[in-house]
């Protein structure tokens, strides 16, 4: 086959072009295996400087423990705000019966005095909780 030794599918021969030697330009730079003790970088060890880029987006702001803490007090005083509304809305006189106890309050100050201790009962018992696992992660059981 004549597409072995390089020539046109076709059958023409294709026409030879001469390989042209080397020419050594003033100043150019030789390969890194020939400069021994040049400390000068070849072109394969060039690296290009990345330009500025023109439309920088802007750095994102790192969320701390002060500014978390500071929209917590101000969400509690918007909560705030709304329990005092509710309270002076329901002003009215309510009897109130507690294990043998009995007195008037307003409404509002019982419901507020029932949702206090709603929660410091679920605190009590998420604290035990608590507790019970971190004694579990210190002391794991042995198998």
């Amino acid at each position: 086959m004549s597409h072995a030794r390089g020539d046109n599918p076709t059958g023409a021969a294709s026409p030879e072009v001469p390989e042209a030697p080397p020419v050594e330009v003033p100043g150019a730079l030789e390969p890194a295996e020939g400069r021994a003790g040049d400390v000068r970088p070849g072109p394969e060890e060039v690296r290009p400087v990345p330009s500025r880029p023109s439309a920088a987006k802007p750095a994102k702001i790192k969320r701390t423990r002060v500014s978390g803490t500071w929209i917590a007090v101000i969400v509690a005083i918007v909560v705030l705000a709304f329990l005092l509304i509710f309270i002076l809305q329901n002003l009215d006189t309510a009897t109130v019966h507690f294990l043998g106890a009995q007195g008037s309050m307003p409404l509002a100050v019982a419901m507020l005095f029932a949702v206090i201790a709603g929660a410091a009962l679920v605190a009590l018992i998420g604290g035990a909780r608590i507790l019970q696992l971190r004694k579990q992660a210190r002391h794991p059981r042995r198998r």
